[in-house]
């Protein structure tokens, strides 16, 4: 019996009982809208949660901190470890930060800026919004990038107690702000010395600006506390500044002298792909080095989603077994209500295999019909979930979907709804196979 006819054959016998074939149908619709939003809702949190840890900084990135180690050595970030990093075959870059604090001074307002200097490459990959401006990098002089948070940072110091905690009218971008960047040195001016000798005020620079970040009602930006500049036109700011001076963060010899060489604050070390991080966080731990990376919990957090996603694919899954049983139980009626006709198949000279393949054909129809079906129910579903999750995060940071549905889901589901039910229209295949072709045209 040919391909095309056993495809009619049991189309046909399907529409003859269209009652049944219905019900079988909608236990199947069920079971895989079922399991497809289940594992949807899954993906989804998952989904979400990893835009949101991405959001929060790079996944493949390693931060490296300096620090005094249990024997007493001072484990210091610098050019060489810089160098060492860069010659790793898994790093793609290496950022050094170095960061201080400073005062700023305009009028009557003074304010702390926390000041954080990079590389110009890294500026690029950060992705902030700008105002006004541009980022730091592009000056031949020292600018400063300022975040969207910094005028918090400035109170009036003449002002009464009502008025010193407003936020100030100030324009970073043409207001002339002048910087103290000895700030010891500037409280402590005024007052006599241990020799009786009055300090002096230290020496204010006005700083230019090159841009301002832009600000988003309801958006928090990591970067929005931060004045930002370019290192390769802080480091040598500060030496011309603070020329033997120990510079404030900077840790000094056993003889309380400053280092000739400036040390880092941490470095920003990227790796290509996550599978390399714990790798390379191991080397640096190795060396001495404190670190710290978002791949350390984000695994952790993967491990827990995926337990999640099978938990909820199983509830899915007993939908689409109940769903197997209804096949089961359609294909066995339909051989006691079919016996005699089998049995003239098999007087008739049909093949063995073309009997199996008939009732097998039908359960794998019941399958793909109930699984298609399933499929548009369960894209219906999703986009309902994801409206109604919308509006409730309106207003807020991140707004992302619940459920998630990719292109592989929805060819797996499909694939697996024919496969149950060929899967559980096998045994009663092999029945109608076996059956006596005597003892089947002797059935009324």
């Amino acid at each position: 019996m040919k391909f095309l006819d056993l495809l009619r054959m049991s189309g046909g016998n399907l529409w003859k009982r269209k009652v049944r074939t219905i019900l079988t149908v909608l236990g199947v619709v069920i079971g895989v809208a079922s399991i497809v939003v289940m594992v949807s809702l899954g993906l989804g949190l998952s989904r979400s949660m990893m835009e949101q840890y991405e959001s929060y900084g790079s996944l493949t990135q390693i931060q490296v901190y300096s620090w005094s180690s249990e024997s007493g050595e001072d484990m210091h970030l610098d050019d060489d470890l810089v160098r060492k990093l860069e010659g790793l075959e898994s790093v793609e870059s290496v950022w050094p930060s170095l960061e201080m604090s400073a005062l700023a001074k305009y009028g009557s307002y003074e304010g702390y800026l926390q000041i954080r200097a990079l590389p110009k490459e890294a500026f690029a990959d950060m992705e902030i919004d700008i105002s006004e401006g541009r980022l730091p990098g592009e000056d031949e002089e020292l600018t400063f990038f300022y975040g969207n948070q910094v005028l918090q940072n400035f109170y009036n110091a003449k002002g009464s107690s009502g008025q010193m905690w407003e936020t100030p009218d100030i324009d970073l971008m043409r207001d002339p702000i002048f910087i103290i960047f000895d700030m010891n040195a500037y409280y402590s001016s005024g007052t006599p010395d241990e020799n009786g000798q009055t300090q002096p005020m230290p020496k204010k620079y006005l700083i230019p600006a090159c841009g301002v970040e832009a600000t988003k009602e309801g958006v928090w930006s990591q970067y929005g506390w931060y004045t930002q500049c370019d290192i390769e036109r802080l480091i040598p700011e500060l030496k011309r500044i603070f020329k033997n001076k120990v510079i404030p963060g900077q840790p000094t010899t056993e003889a309380g002298k400053p280092y000739k060489e400036i040390f880092y604050n941490t470095l920003y070390v990227n790796v290509d792909d996550m599978s390399h991080v714990a790798e390379v966080q191991t080397y640096l731990t190795d060396l001495g080095y404190q670190t710290y990376s978002q791949a350390e919990w984000v695994e952790s957090e993967q491990k827990t989603m995926g337990t999640i996603q099978l938990v909820l694919g199983g509830i899915g899954a007993v939908s689409l077994f109940v769903a197997a049983i209804g096949i089961t139980n359609t294909m066995m009626m339909s051989i006691y209500e079919r016996t005699k006709e089998i049995g003239v198949m098999k007087v008739l000279g049909c093949d063995l295999r073309n009997i199996r393949d008939l009732f097998l054909m039908e359960a794998g129809f019941i399958g793909l019909i109930g699984g298609f079906i399933g499929l548009i129910l369960s894209f219906v579903i999703s986009g309902v979930i994801n409206k109604v999750a919308q509006a409730a995060q309106e207003g807020q940071e991140y707004i992302s979907s619940i459920s998630y549905i990719p292109f592989w889901l929805a060819i797996l589901a499909l694939v697996f709804a024919v496969l149950v039910g060929m899967v559980a229209g096998f045994f009663p295949a092999r029945r109608a196979m076996r059956l006596s072709p005597l003892a089947a045209i002797r059935n009324e």
